[in-house]
């Protein structure tokens, strides 16, 4: 393979991971234009269509998809030619979305583990309210709340999680510390998510606490109810790997425990490859080395 062609199979892969020509341009070190050259070049070489223009940016095509496993490994085999083999010669980026509480506290301290192990490799935690698409090549790997029901994708439960009411000490000096579960409907103000704003059904959990109880501060950012409740604005559900460990918050009816899971998920082409291995092993171990965090008491 000439010099030249390798660049192209560069920028096609570039693209395929950042979604978007001008970014996969930025991540190379050249303009636009250039790359745009490159995967013309590429597609005309192989006759065939790599990407589709969506409103998100390039969506690989069939052949595009196909491609990608090979590029892919291509990639592995030249970067453990230049460092030798190891875990420590994966180079590159990985992509993980999770949602917004697991990528803002629990996964952090953990993170260290994951770069002392994969030097070279790059690591994009993207975490917030909502997930990113495996299919269209926006993640390398997801964690979810909920099993997905279709897709070419390979998941399995990752952990169950444990989530209780929490509220300031202010917040009860002033309203009192509820007894019941029917308590927190007489004179409470309760947080929580946003119903038509939800972007997983296991995130609709106060009915499991009392069945009828009204939210009156709203929000879809779980770290935006944290703040709420740590700021004395009322009682809401948390996780308890973030109610714990924000030590000015106050258990209530700590005998209504919640119980949720989260679920690995890999697209089926790409499952195999070496940096998503890497960031499945991790995950993998984070969770089993942090399990008194996720269900404390068990």
């Amino acid at each position: 393979m000439q010099a030249r062609d390798w660049s192209d199979y560069q920028a096609f892969l570039a693209i395929a991971r950042a979604g978007q020509l001008a970014k996969a341009a930025q991540a190379l070190g050249v303009d636009a234009t250039t790359m745009g050259r490159r995967l013309r070049r590429l597609e005309a070489r192989l006759g065939a269509t790599l990407f589709e223009q969506s409103r998100e940016g390039q969506v690989p095509t069939e052949a595009g998809e196909a491609l990608l496993v090979q590029v892919e490994a291509m990639a592995r085999a030249a970067a453990a030619i230049g460092e030798g083999g190891g875990t420590a010669a994966l180079a590159g980026a990985v992509r993980i979305s999770v949602p917004e509480g697991l990528g803002g506290w629990f996964l952090p301290p953990r993170v260290p583990a994951f770069a002392q192990a994969y030097p070279y490799l790059t690591l994009d935690l993207v975490a917030n309210s909502g997930l990113l698409s495996l299919t269209k090549r926006e993640a390398d790997v997801a964690v979810t709340l909920s099993r997905p029901k279709a897709g070419p994708v390979i998941a399995r439960k990752l952990a169950d999680y444990a989530l209780r009411l929490y509220a300031s000490p202010a917040y009860l000096a002033q309203r009192g510390q509820p007894r019941r579960a029917v308590d927190l409907a007489l004179g409470h103000r309760l947080i929580g998510y946003i119903p038509d704003l939800l972007y997983d059904p296991a995130l609709n959990y106060l009915g499991e606490i009392h069945p009828g109880l009204e939210v009156r501060l709203r929000s879809s950012s779980i770290n935006a109810q944290h703040r709420l409740i740590a700021a004395g604005a009322g009682i809401g559900v948390l996780p308890c790997f973030i109610g714990d460990a924000d030590g000015s918050l106050v258990t209530v009816l700590p005998e209504r425990r919640i119980t949720r899971s989260f679920w690995l998920v890999t697209h089926k082409d790409t499952h195999n490859l070496a940096r998503v291995r890497a960031a499945r092993d991790w995950l993998g171990d984070a969770v089993q080395q942090g399990r008194d965090v996720l269900l404390p008491g068990t």
